[in-house]
Parts: structure tokens; C-alpha cells; sequence
């Protein structure tokens, strides 16, 4: 159920566990106890196999600097639980990572501007110098920070010095077409978004457009996912595809691709900034 209720005294509770009798109930009469009140409940169960059990809650409470401590020893230790809890007033710092296409940053930065997306910008990272007045004229900083094999490294070294100075809690790469590094992408666990053109597992890698034209597809679409160590592998937040025939030529491909691009990784960045998403292993749960 996908009801963004969110106020500065708003909290969002996300938990997975092994699945047993009672998780809810323990779960709600904590929070209960704790002066909260329920405005958003979701909850998921894997087949008897695997026995994991997946919770989302918003809930309205009041400040209490003790909660995290409580409720790991009355809760999440006897259940086993991994969970984490975000409160809404405290708005999540996403830097955008970009090359020379400019369809999913303007969408984006439109969606930011005007409310839609509830988080700060700080900056937006490229390795091209054209987009540059597109971030500016927002009042959002733009660093301009070209690569080659050779300052792959210092470039690398530079963003990351980037993303510390402002604090980022997630990046989104926008259509940028760089491979970053594993230890770059460890600095970073499931907090880098990033957007494929093709419907995956299908035509990873560079230039699926031309693939899908030649294998003469009859769906085209674009993937969300969270980048890993493997290019293109990564736990999918979001995908989307539109039908396609023989009179499609590649640029009709491309246009349609880049309007399914842009809107699978909006709904994938909202999904993360509502903490809606639980990554299970190389998929994930979203609420």
C-alpha cells in the first residue's frame, strides 16, 4: 500500500526476521507501549522453505532517545531481527551522478523542485561539463569531474572525498556511463541507484538498444537496481517495459526507452527515500 504519510513526527520501522506466531502483535504492543500510533502497516511472508517474515510500518510517535535501545532488547533480539528505523523529519542527502544524457536528471531535479521527491540535493557529480546550467540555475552545485583509465582513481577518490564532505546517504547514477569501482561501490552498501536501458536480465551491458533491434524484441524496458561488484547484477528496485514491433527503427527505441528510463528510476529513488525497499540476498522486497 503505497500511502506516503509523512510529518516530522513520522517514523518509518523496517524489520525482517524468521517468521513464527506473534511478530505483529510483539511488534505493535511495543510500540503501543511506546506512545506510537499506527498510520501504515505492510508485511510479506516467503514460502515455509525459507520462513522469513518482512515488515513496513509509519508510525506517529513522539521523541524518545531511548527507543533504539529498547526495542532492540525487548524486540529485535529475541526475535532475531534485523531492522532500522528512519524518521521523516530527517531528510536523506542524495547525490546524482550523471554523464551527457540529461533525461532522467532533469526528471529528477523537476520532481525535487517540485515537492515530489522528499530529499536534498547537495550536489550532482559528471564527467561532462553540458549539464552544468540545468543544475545551477536550481541552486544546486555541480562538480565537473572528468575521467580517463588513466585518473580513474583520483577521479574516483575525488567523488568519494565529495560524498564525505557532504554527507550523502545515496547516490543515483543518472545515465552515468562509468563501471565504478568495488571499493568504491563498498563504501556504499545498497545506497547506489543505478538505471539500465534494457529490461534485465536481459542485454546487460552497453548498447542494449542496438541488441534489442537486432534480436527484433517485441518489449523494450528499463531496470532500477542497486549496484554491486557485478555490472548490471545488482537486487532490482524497479523495472518497466512498453511493446515495440518491426516498424520501430533504433531511435524509435532509444525515445521510447529514455521515457521508461526516467520513470522506472524516479519510482525506484521515491522507493528508497520512503524506505519501502528490503534487499533479500540479489532481490529485493518493496513495499
Amino acid at each position: 500500500m503505497e500511502n506516503n504519510i509523512s510529518s516530522p513526527n513520522t517514523a518509518r520501522l523496517l524489520i525482517s526476521c524468521p517468521d513464527k506466531p506473534g511478530i505483529v502483535a510483539t511488534v505493535s504492543q511495543f510500540l503501543f507501549q511506546s506512545g506510537a500510533n499506527i498510520l501504515d502497516a505492510s508485511q510479506h511472508s516467503t514460502d515455509p522453505a525459507e520462513g522469513l517474515f518482512f515488515m513496513r510500518m509509519e508510525v506517529k510517535m513522539p521523541y524518545n532517545p531511548e527507543f533504539d535501545a529498547a526495542f532492540q532488547q525487548q524486540v529485535a533480539t529475541p526475535l532475531n531481527m534485523t531492522w532500522k528505523i528512519s524518521h521523516a523529519g530527517q531528510r536523506k542527502r542524495m547525490a546524482i551522478l550523471v554523464s551527457a544524457y540529461d533525461h532522467c536528471l532533469l526528471d529528477l531535479l523537476w520532481r525535487w523542485r517540485s515537492g515530489e521527491l522528499e530529499v536534498d540535493i547537495p550536489l550532482v557529480i559528471s564527467n561532462h561539463a553540458t549539464l552544468e546550467k540545468d543544475c545551477t540555475a536550481l541552486g544546486i552545485p555541480f562538480y565537473y569531474l572528468p575521467v580517463s583509465s588513466e585518473t580513474k582513481a583520483s577521479q574516483e577518490a575525488a567523488i568519494g572525498k565529495l560524498m564525505a564532505d557532504q554527507q550523502i546517504d545515496f547516490i543515483v547514477l543518472a545515465r552515468y556511463m562509468q563501471i565504478l569501482s568495488p571499493q568504491f561501490v563498498s563504501l556504499f552498501p545498497q545506497r547506489i541507484i543505478n538505471i539500465h536501458h534494457s529490461f534485465l536480465p536481459a542485454f546487460a551491458g552497453a548498447r542494449p538498444y542496438q541488441h534489442a533491434y537486432n534480436r527484433g524484441v517485441k518489449l523494450i524496458g528499463a531496470t532500477a537496481h542497486y549496484v554491486t561488484d557485478e555490472l548490471d547484477e545488482g537486487p532490482i528496485i524497479e523495472q518497466d517495459v512498453a511493446r515495440v514491433s518491426h516498424k520501430h527503427a533504433i531511435n524509435d527505441l532509444v525515445m521510447l526507452g529514455r521515457d521508461i528510463e526516467r520513470q522506472v528510476l524516479t519510482r525506484a529513488v521515491k522507493a528508497h527515500i520512503d524506505d519501502r525497499v528490503i534487499v533479500l540476498g540479489n532481490k529485493t522486497i518493496v513495499f
